[in-house]
């Protein structure tokens, strides 16, 4: 069993992210945040003390017959320990890609649901 886990950020793919940053900053007024260098676009903004909203420019399908692909639309979920929760995927047998020294500056740990939804859990840093 994960400990304490809670909902870190939510992850949406967008087709426009012009429109997409005057709706969710200007319409609904969330603040923006810094975002890391990724080679790809979005925009983050902050929802409530410590959730994010993560938009992701997409134009790939959302609808999983593949492998894990951290840039489809998924959830995150933080936890206390990387490395228990890397022992917990093993020992439940559920299929993972992990990524310790992750290019967002946080471990992180994929999975997929069994309807293939994409669910991430990170932790603040690699233990």
């Amino acid at each position: 069993m994960l400990i304490k886990p809670y909902l870190h950020h939510i992850s949406l793919n967008v087709t426009d992210l012009e429109r997409s940053k005057a709706f969710y900053g200007g319409v609904l007024g969330l603040e923006p945040l810094e975002r890391p260098p990724f080679d790809f676009l979005g925009a983050w903004y902050s929802l409530g003390d410590n959730q994010q909203l993560h938009l992701i420019l997409y134009d790939g399908e959302t609808l999983r017959s593949g492998e894990i692909n951290s840039r489809d639309g998924h959830f995150a979920i933080r936890v206390e320990s990387f490395r228990q929760a890397v022992q917990w995927a093993e020992e439940a047998g559920i299929p993972y890609d992990a990524r310790p020294n992750a290019r967002a500056g946080f471990p992180q740990l994929y999975i997929l649901d069994p309807d293939r939804n994409i669910i991430e859990i990170n932790a603040e840093s690699l233990d």
